[in-house]
Parts: structure tokens; sequence; C-alpha cells
């Protein structure tokens, strides 16, 4: 991930608080809120417990909380336990959800009248 503009929470941090940006790639602890605008990664070494608002989540490692975006790629090493809200999820082979998930339902339901289909 050479070249990734954004915030980097490298895997010797432990950080407690707010996190707000564009992108950001969490390789150690952080326990708090995450609001971005853009990407947020979730190394395979980090431990996450989190409230999270981003366009796409990706998650590697160990995530606790509530995760709010546009799109979600769960990958193989990831152990989740959490309410996922996402218009897209991706759950790659080996990777552990517990909670609560609701996907495709981001946009607004349509008005009364004709039945999807």
């Amino acid at each position: 991930m050479a070249g990734m503009a954004g915030t980097v929470v490298d895997t010797d941090a432990d950080i407690q608080g707010k996190l707000t940006g564009k992108d950001a790639q969490l390789l150690g602890r952080f326990k708090g809120d995450i609001t971005l605008t853009g990407r947020l990664a979730i190394g395979e070494s980090a431990n996450v417990e989190a409230n999270v608002s981003a366009d796409t989540v990706e998650i590697g490692g160990s995530f606790k909380g509530e995760v709010r975006a546009k799109s979600v790629i769960l990958l193989d090493k990831a152990r989740v336990d959490a309410s996922l809200d996402a218009k897209s999820l991706t759950v790659k082979d080996g990777a552990v959800v517990n909670g609560s998930v609701n996907v495709g339902s981001g946009a607004p339901a349509p008005a009364r009248g004709t039945p999807a289909g």
C-alpha cells in the first residue's frame, strides 16, 4: 500500500479518540469514533473498537463496533463483532462475522406504488 495518502496508525500505536479525514489505514490499536469521506483500511495486525462512518471499509484484522459505509470488504483474516450497514458487502473465505448485517438498504425505499421486481 505504498503511496497511500491519508492517516496511518502504525502497528505500535495505541490510540483512543476521534479520527476524521479522507482516507486512513489502521495497523495498530484504535478505540473511538472514525468518520472518513474516503476509505478505511484495517490491517491484519489491527485491533479496532469503533463506530465507523466511511465510503469504503476494508477489514483485515479484529474489529468491534458499528460500521456505516457504501462498501464493506471483510478479508480472510477478519474477526468482526459488529453491526454492519452497507450498500454492498464482500466477505472472503475465512472471515468471521458476529452481529447484525444490513446490506443493500442504504437507498431510501421507493415511495408507495409499484412493487420491486
